[in-house]
């Protein structure tokens, strides 16, 4: 039987740990919302990956709903930030590559959770433009991971770590904010900026007393580049049977190095891409450590079943698979994340343990918050809450999902694309070459089956949703009832919120 979200019933004990609490907070849920940044979907253990340590998401997993077939549509940072928070597909928020996200949208999903009633707070990356432009967050400790986008701009962890370490610089790893190489942290662990994240969500769970429902984002950088975690990490992985990168011959194209810098975007890096790996996975694993203390002070306060969770990533990184580096890409490393929903008991009392093949994106990530807060949208959101999927009520959810990403560190990385999870199609739009590959029986993408007859009729038929999703941008992408040619990069869509 469903509750409803405003009663969902507390266990006793509980019930009594919280009695010292603002009776508001036992009527409706907190909401924690947990994103690290450029997390491949694989690097799990709940995914079946036997080799990363991620003990923390997996017992998320394990107690929520895990989305086998989560993307992130245009996969880097600002875009997908945008997503999440407008709850619109990229022609509708306006980010079809990477631009800085927009200054002011209508209807954003911290000012409409506030809205809403709840207290918001936000920790770690938001990458906002300008950088403390909060979109509706009551409050915000920034770390930006050393953008500095003002004369007057410094954040929140870099004026902490100067207080604690005076003499100390924060960059003296030596690590790129894009490199591909991988290093130990050179510093004390507890100057590690996501160690500093999560003291300072352990501190606002330890010390939250306002009346109403908080809504908290933590929002960890790593594990992006700079690959750097703590030594006893990077041990961790030393001799650990880390998966070799997968490329296949239609890749070789990148296999050579793209420039004589270490910020590349392809290249075979041979014995360099296992040290990489290891500092990729010790970054993932540090993660997930700091999540699992955020956890422990959620439960100390008794607030785990008044909680709704959300875990995921802006994107994925390819760490050097079809010999591709970062992100931007169709390629599952590279556009597939983590997506858990952990539920407070009584909001969905199924939804334990379970995969759902469903195709979910972060633009369902502001719907979910509004559902579980108990308030429609005061707009058309083009994302859904996965709350209907944890309720058994998404017999009509979408088939497919849209993937795009405009003109990326060279003119040949241009493409749109449609996945379900189980095939996916890619369109390269400087060329018109296409691409198709079956993910169930080819996870690693090593076979392009475009050019095989036999699955001629498969590649007509994605095409044409790729033609039909794309038809209302007009000629620059769809041109005499066909994908058009997109030579040079087309920059934000129309519905890109002007500056004033």
């Amino acid at each position: 039987m469903e509750l409803s979200r405003r009663h969902f019933v507390l266990s006793s004990a509980a019930l009594g740990a919280q009695q010292a609490l603002p009776a508001q907070m036992r009527t409706r849920p907190n909401i924690l919302f947990v994103m690290d940044d450029q997390h491949r979907g694989d690097c799990l253990g709940a995914e079946g990956n036997r080799v990363i340590a991620t003990p923390n998401l997996d017992r998320l997993a394990k107690e929520g709903i895990r989305f086998r077939h989560a993307y992130s549509t245009t996969p880097t940072c600002t875009p997908a930030r945008a997503a999440l928070l407008t709850g619109l597909q990229p022609w509708n928020h306006g980010l079809l590559g990477l631009q800085a996200v927009g200054a002011k949208y209508p209807y954003t999903m911290p000012q409409a959770v506030r809205d809403a009633g709840y207290y918001t707070m936000a920790i770690g990356k938001l990458h906002y433009s300008p950088q403390r432009n909060l979109h509706g967050y009551h409050q915000a400790l920034l770390d930006e991971s050393g953008r500095i986008g003002s004369v007057d701009f410094r954040s929140d962890y870099r004026s902490w770590f100067w207080s604690a370490a005076p003499n100390l610089n924060p960059d003296a790893t030596g690590v790129g904010w894009n490199d591909y190489k991988g290093k130990a942290y050179v510093l004390p662990e507890r100057l590690h900026p996501s160690t500093w994240i999560a003291d300072c969500a352990v501190r606002f769970l330890e010390t939250y007393q306002r009346p109403e429902p908080f809504f908290l984002k933590v929002s960890f950088e790593r594990p992006h580049s700079p690959f750097d975690p703590p030594q006893r990490w990077m041990d961790r992985y030393a001799d650990a049977d880390l998966p070799k990168p997968q490329a296949g011959q239609w890749a070789d194209k990148y296999r050579q190095r793209s420039w004589n810098r270490d910020d590349i975007w392809h290249g075979d890096m041979g014995a360099e891409t296992r040290v990489s790996r290891q500092a990729y996975y010790g970054s993932v694993s540090h993660v997930d450590e700091q999540i699992g203390r955020v956890l422990a002070a959620l439960e100390k306060r008794g607030l785990l079943e008044q909680t709704l969770i959300v875990f995921t990533s802006d994107h994925g990184d390819m760490t050097g698979d079809q010999h591709l580096w970062r992100k931007s890409y169709a390629y599952e490393p590279s556009a597939r994340i983590p997506m858990i929903l952990r539920c407070p008991r009584g909001m969905a009392s199924d939804a334990r343990g379970l995969v759902s093949e469903h195709p979910v994106e972060l633009r369902d990530i502001f719907p979910t918050f509004l559902d579980a807060a108990g308030v429609p949208a005061s707009r058309k959101l083009d994302g859904r809450s996965m709350l209907d999927i944890a309720r058994g009520k998404a017999s009509d959810w979408r088939k497919w999902i849209d993937l795009e990403h405009d003109v990326c560190y060279n003119a040949s990385n241009h493409w749109s694309a449609l996945t379900d999870g189980k095939a996916k199609y890619i369109y390269h739009a400087p060329t018109g070459e296409q691409q198709l590959f079956d993910l169930t029986r080819d996870p690693h993408e090593l076979r392009d089956l475009s050019g095989d007859a036999a699955h001629s009729a498969a590649l007509r038929l994605w095409r044409g949703r790729l033609v039909k999703h794309l038809a209302e941008r007009g000629e620059a992408f769809v041109k005499g009832g066909d994908l058009a040619l997109r030579e040079k990069a087309f920059g934000p869509s129309p519905n890109y919120p002007k500056a004033k």
